[in-house]
Order: structure tokens, then C-alpha cells, then sequence
């Protein structure tokens, strides 16, 4: 069985070390055959974007080093054309993926730093004279190439690199250069949240403009990042680009698995039975015209799959942004926001221009940015006079995991931080009653925001929301099946002498004249008949406490069984 590919995005590492790898290999041919001489590529992050670089990096790259093996067992080896074409090219690759800094003299070193060792992979340039070869460089060319190398140069030689590491590569090799640039706006996001990003744009505007833009070196461009950002002037004047959006059809099935790809994974992994709930958890994006599963996840829960279902993806720690955004955001687009958390879709113009400066100015580029960005889908689009209409609504239950999340945290804004780690205390000690009453004031004060008339729904996603408190000692499960059907909630105690809970929410039926006690009372009755606590006993845990959650709008109720 193959390994399990997290974190790997390095092609050739991947390939010979026997990992999982799904294959994309007919990117290759897509971009060769794509007439465009610079492509950019926006597509959300942890969708593959640094793997297929990478790949590319080795199919393309001219060196001492064969590297076709790597493609024989590909669907793009079918293609003579095009394997014709491996190895042939001088290749300058970078990724921006991890500049995330502060500062903008940080991010700069960064850059610096990223920079120098992309001319240290091609240092041979500088050093033919060990070679008994001749001189390469001249005097003038050699002293630019070391100062870039040993980060002595200044900010615009920094800014005109790559142009002429691309010339230095194409007279050495007798070709014109592929260049290869990786999350290209990782630093721009990172100015955007940091306060400089009047700095990194200028400086990102002069770097990528040099080397794509009337550059006679240059074989081809090829970009990956979130956004287009082109109103940022950063590709401006540069008429020979393209650029693909999860909107257009072109490469929509190259970032991402395919529903017939998951089904081979889980397969591999003998979790097939599985594929309901993952398709629930995991699946949703729409890019051009096909469906689309969340790499990331889905790897992440393969590995991990005896633990249950849980977000992946969107609680790794690239979230801040959209957080940020949300909560900057007016009543109008949280109002929104909670219609498409109860399943509903909202219609929207997107634009795929989104300048990140606009980001917060209005309600239509909050919805732009959440939608490249990977956090909604869309479900149908309609063009009128020009501009795109799209029909939006969440992915699927990991990015609603997060919405609520970030409700939540609007919600924790009406109690202090102390009372609520005393009410989470209360119930993880077994004081009932104090938790109801500090669960009940919390309620109060914080349900304004959400029409909670589909109660049994918003109260199971907020006590969720508040529980993610308690990861570091508990694991918080959520419609896991234990003894003879799926309870609401269990938290599991990490140390099995502590106290396990389960719960079971439900909502007062006013038509068949149901109070808060009689709802409660049922709950505790599910829990009992249907035996919620046999995954709990099972794990050794003794000490367990079983709760009936009953609601009427903001009313509540809890009972200990």
C-alpha cells in the first residue's frame, strides 16, 4: 500500500518514494499545447498548485540529470510530441508559498533569500572555469550574478533578476527559458494583513513584469496563485498573458480530484464504503465544468481515518484572512452569510479582477474574493451586458464548519473570556446546572444574530463551535455512529478517567404541544435506547454523563439522563 502524500510536493520525491500520486501528468500537454505565453493559474490554496509546478520543473528542465523516467508510467508518456519535449528546456523556478511576514523588510530578506537560491541552482553559469571550459559570463555580467547570489545586490537589481538570470540561461543553453513562479501572491496577501502592502506591490509589479513582459528569453510563463489581482497594475501593459479561473473550463480538471479519483483512493485504501460522508464532508467545488474534491482533505482523512470526519483544510492557519474579511464585513453580507450556513444560495456579480485593496470597500468583492478563494461554489452563471451573475452556496460541511466558527467568534464578543472557560469547566466537571445557566445567558445575548427558528440545526452547529475550546484535552465528535444509531455530539476525554459526555439536541414541537421538559425527556430517551455511550465504554471511559438538549428559539433546557 502507498503511502500517503501530505505535505509532499516535491514530484520526483513523490514518484520514486512510493507515494500516492493521482495523475496530472496531462497538464503537460494542456500547457504546451495552450498557444498563450504566459498562463496564470488562480486556484485555492493546498489544491496541488505546488506539485504540478513542481512536476513541470522536471519535465521541462535541460540538465545532467534524466529525468524521463519519471514520466514513463504517466498517461502524458502516450504522447511522443510531447515527451520529445522533456529535458529540453533551461528552467527558473521559484515558490512564494511560505513568504508570510510582518514586515515588509522581512519579507524582502525573504524574497532576497528565495531569489539567491535560485541563481545558486544554476551557479555552474559562474563556475565554467573549473570545468576547463571557457569563461561564460563577462567581467560586468559575473560581479551581477555574485551580488545577486551572495544578497548584496540592491532592490532593483533584485527586481530585474530573473529577466536576466532568463538571458543568462538562454545564451548558455542556446534556448529560451521556461519560468516557473508558485503562489506568486502569498507576499501580496501577507502586505495586504501586515500594513505594507503599498511596498510589495510595487516591488512585485517590477519582479514579475522584468521577466514576462517583452522578454525576449522567455519560452513560456506559467503562474499559480489564489488571485488574479490584475488591477493591481501588477501585469499591466502584459498582452501576452492568460489567465484561467476555477470560472473557465480550461485546466478545471488539473487542480483538485475528480469524483472517479477519490473513489480510486479510497478504494486503494480500503475505505471505499466510506464515500457518502466523504462526498459530503469533502466534496462541492465547481471549477468550469467539473466537480472537484479538496486534495488536502481528502489525504488528510485517508490518513486519519479511523478518527472520523473533521475540517482539514480549513483549520490550517491560512484562514486569517478570510476571517478578517468576514468580520470587517457589514450587517448586509453576515445576514447573507447566514442564509447560505441554513443551505440557501445567494445570487452575486463576481468579478475575477479582485483587487485585495477592495476587498473590504463592499459586499460584491467579499463574495468574489470567498468564492477564488475556495470557500463558496458556484452553482450556476449567467452573463449580462459583460458581467458574470453567479448563483453561490457553501462547498460542503468542512467550509460551513468554518463559517459557523467564525460566528461563533462574533458571538463570543458578548460574554467575557473567564465566564465562558467557567461554563466549558462547569460541564466537563459535571456541574449541569451551571453551565445551563451561563449556556442560557450566552444564548441570549448572542443568537441576534441568526433567525434560529430551525433551532435543533443552529444549536447542534454552536455547541460544536464553542466545544472546539476543549480540543487539547477532549475530541469532539459530531454524528459519529455508536451502539444503534448516530448521537449529536460526545466529547471524548483524551485522559479516560475524566468525564465523557453525550449529547443529544432537540427541538420543542409546538404542534403536538411539546415543553422544554418533555423535548429534553426524549432526548435523554434516544440517547438511552439507542446506547450513544457503547463507543465511549468501549474505549475504557467509565465515567459518563448524558445530556438532553432541548430548545425553543431562545429558550433552552439541559437534562442530565
Amino acid at each position: 500500500m502507498k503511502k500517503v502524500p501530505i505535505r509532499v510536493s516535491d514530484f520526483k520525491k513523490l514518484i520514486t518514494e512510493n507515494y500516492y500520486y493521482v495523475d496530472k501528468s496531462l497538464f503537460i500537454k494542456e500547457i504546451i499545447d495552450d498557444g498563450s505565453e504566459v498562463i496564470l493559474l488562480p486556484r485555492p490554496r493546498r489544491f496541488g498548485k505546488t506539485l504540478n509546478m513542481s512536476m513541470f520543473k522536471y519535465f521541462f528542465e535541460k540538465n545532467d540529470e534524466d529525468n524521463k523516467y519519471l514520466f514513463e508510467n504517466l498517461e502524458v508518456n502516450k504522447y511522443k510530441d510531447i515527451m520529445d519535449m522533456q529535458g529540453k528546456y533551461p528552467v527558473i523556478y521559484l515558490t512564494f508559498k511560505d513568504v508570510k511576514d510582518g514586515s515588509f523588510e522581512k519579507c524582502y530578506e525573504k524574497m532576497k533569500e528565495i531569489i539567491s537560491k535560485e541563481y545558486s541552482r544554476h551557479r555552474y553559469l559562474i563556475e565554467s572555469q573549473f570545468l576547463n571550459e571557457e569563461e561564460f559570463l563577462n567581467e560586468e555580467d559575473e560581479i551581477y550574478f555574485k551580488n545577486i547570489l551572495y544578497k548584496r545586490a540592491s532592490q532593483v537589481e533584485y527586481e530585474t533578476s530573473f529577466k536576466n538570470l532568463s538571458k543568462f540561461l538562454s545564451e548558455y543553453y542556446n534556448q529560451k527559458t521556461i519560468v516557473l513562479i508558485d503562489e506568486y501572491d502569498t507576499p501580496i496577501q501577507s502586505g495586504y494583513l501586515s500594513g505594507y502592502y503599498k511596498e510589495i506591490i510595487e516591488f512585485m509589479r517590477n519582479f514579475l513584469s522584468g521577466v514576462l513582459k517583452d522578454n525576449e528569453y522567455l519560452q513560456k510563463g506559467v503562474l499559480t496563485g489564489i488571485l488574479r489581482v490584475a488591477k493591481e497594475s501588477i501585469f499591466s501593459g502584459l498582452n501576452n498573458l492568460e489567465v484561467f479561473t476555477i470560472l473557465k473550463n480550461h485546466y478545471s480538471d488539473k487542480f483538485g480530484f475528480l469524483e472517479s479519483e477519490v473513489e480510486e483512493i479510497l478504494k486503494h485504501y480500503n475505505i471505499e464504503f466510506e464515500m457518502d460522508e466523504v462526498r459530503k464532508w469533502y466534496n462541492g467545488y465547481i471549477f468550469g465544468e467539473n466537480v472537484i474534491y479538496n486534495p488536502w482533505s481528502i489525504l488528510n482523512y485517508v490518513k486519519n481515518h479511523e478518527k472520523g470526519f473533521r475540517p482539514y483544510w480549513v483549520n490550517t492557519s491560512s484562514n486569517d484572512l478570510v476571517k478578517i474579511v468576514l468580520t470587517k464585513a457589514g450587517e448586509t453580507v453576515k445576514k447573507e452569510l447566514e442564509d447560505l450556513i441554513k443551505g440557501k444560495t445567494i445570487v452575486k456579480q463576481i468579478n475575477e479582477d479582485i483587487v485585495m485593496n477592495d476587498v473590504e470597500n463592499g459586499s460584491e468583492n467579499v463574495w468574489s474574493f470567498l468564492l477564488f478563494s475556495g470557500y463558496l461554489k458556484v452553482i450556476n452563471e449567467n452573463l449580462k451586458m459583460g458581467r458574470s451573475f453567479c448563483t453561490l452556496e457553501i462547498p460542503n460541511f468542512e467550509v460551513k464548519y468554518l463559517y459557523e466558527e467564525i460566528i461563533l467568534s462574533w458571538f463570543k464578543e458578548s460574554i467575557n473570556n473567564e465566564k465562558f472557560n467557567y461554563m466549558l469547566k462547569s460541564l466537563t466537571t459535571g456541574d449541569i446546572e451551571t453551565f445551563e445557566d451561563i449556556f442560557s445567558e450566552y444564548i441570549i445575548k448572542s443568537a441576534s444574530y441568526f433567525d434560529i427558528e430551525e433551532s435543533e440545526k443552529f444549536y447542534h452547529a454552536f455547541v460544536l463551535g464553542i466545544l472546539v475550546a476543549l480540543n487539547e484535552e477532549y475530541e469532539v465528535k459530531s454524528n459519529r455512529e455508536s451502539g444503534y444509531g448516530r448521537y449529536d455530539v460526545a466529547l471524548i476525554p483524551k485522559d479516560r478517567n475524566k468525564l465523557g459526555i453525550i449529547m443529544e439536541f432537540k427541538k420543542v414541537n409546538k404542534r403536538r404541544k411539546e415543553t422544554l421538559e418533555i423535548a429534553a425527556d426524549k432526548a435523554i430517551a434516544q440517547i438511552k435506547d439507542k446506547n450513544y455511550k457503547q463507543e465511549l465504554l468501549d474505549m475504557g471511559i467509565e465515567n459518563i454523563i448524558e445530556l438532553g438538549i432541548a430548545f425553543e428559539g431562545k429558550e433552552l433546557l439541559v437534562v442530565e439522563g
